[in-house]
């Protein structure tokens, strides 16, 4: 088990940016589809600040509709190539599925962020393969049924279980201890409070020793704690605060829509933390 967790310049998280190549996400939906569009936008998260950018092109929003394996790949294969011709910055590709994982990396991406913490079949083999950084997710369900009625008696240690179980998996099927990152999956298949536990005791799924990928940015639990957040793109502020949290608790990286606020507000707090410039 890794026991040091890599870290940004000023003890600062990398920050992930997000850009979604699909019609219905919950957020962007649409707003990228285009690859022009697409490669500027991520172009314009990397002179932001961002560290990764991770490409979806399947909506992971609560009730969304599965996507083919084919209609994946014409989505995102393209906006990979294309970026990768025009910087060397590390691409994630955010996908659960294994053949859309093995074409992104072969297309040029670093990085396979999985929700589903490589629970399709042949996806423990195929990440053992690519031997490339894997982040898995814990969700409860799938997106189509994650928000029907999230159940748990302990909601921390039961993720917890449930990322080690998937980590010890991943390593007895031959993916290194090194490429192993968790997430908790704030949002996926869980209540307000679920959430809220999850980043008040984020130190005990940091505590597991691996890396910790960390994403609530624009999420819905924002609107349920203050109203005025029922549009996704008036949660900045929430989603800073929540940000905060996991630097504060540790978290090696945070995925965000907003870079350049995210990255502002980094500093500020590493800077406050150091007590100097």
């Amino acid at each position: 088990m890794p026991t040091s967790k890599p870290r940004r310049q000023n003890d600062m998280p990398f920050v992930m940016g997000v850009l979604n190549v699909t019609p219905d996400s919950f957020s962007d939906g649409g707003d990228f589809v285009d690859l022009a569009a697409a490669v500027d936008r991520a172009m314009e998260m990397l002179e932001k600040g961002a560290d990764v950018i991770d490409i979806g092109g399947e909506s992971t929003r609560p009730g969304a509709d599965p996507v083919p394996v084919d209609e994946e790949l014409r989505r995102v294969i393209p906006v990979i190539k294309a970026l990768r011709d025009e910087t060397a910055a590390r691409i994630s590709i955010d996908t659960f599925k294994p053949a859309v994982a093995r074409a992104a990396i072969e297309a040029g991406a670093d990085i396979w962020n999985d929700v589903r913490a490589l629970q399709e079949d042949g996806a423990l083999e195929t990440a053992a393969d690519l031997g490339v950084p894997v982040i898995l997710m814990h969700m409860s369900g799938t997106p189509k049924t994650m928000q029907d009625k999230p159940d748990y008696q302990d909601v921390v240690g039961e993720v917890c279980d449930f990322l080690t179980e998937r980590a010890d998996l991943a390593m007895a099927a031959g993916v290194k201890a090194d490429c192993i990152w968790l997430d908790p999956g704030i949002g996926f298949g869980k209540t307000l409070d679920h959430n809220l536990a999850l980043m008040h005791d984020l130190d005990q799924v940091i505590a597991l020793g691996y890396p910790v990928l960390f994403g609530a940015s624009r999420k819905r639990f924002i609107a349920a704690i203050d109203e005025s957040g029922s549009d996704e793109m008036e949660r900045l502020g929430g989603s800073l605060a929540a940000a905060m949290r996991a630097a504060q608790a540790g978290a090696a990286m945070v995925r965000v829509h907003d870079v350049r606020m995210t990255v502002q507000a980094l500093k500020v707090q590493a800077a406050i933390k150091r007590g100097k410039a």
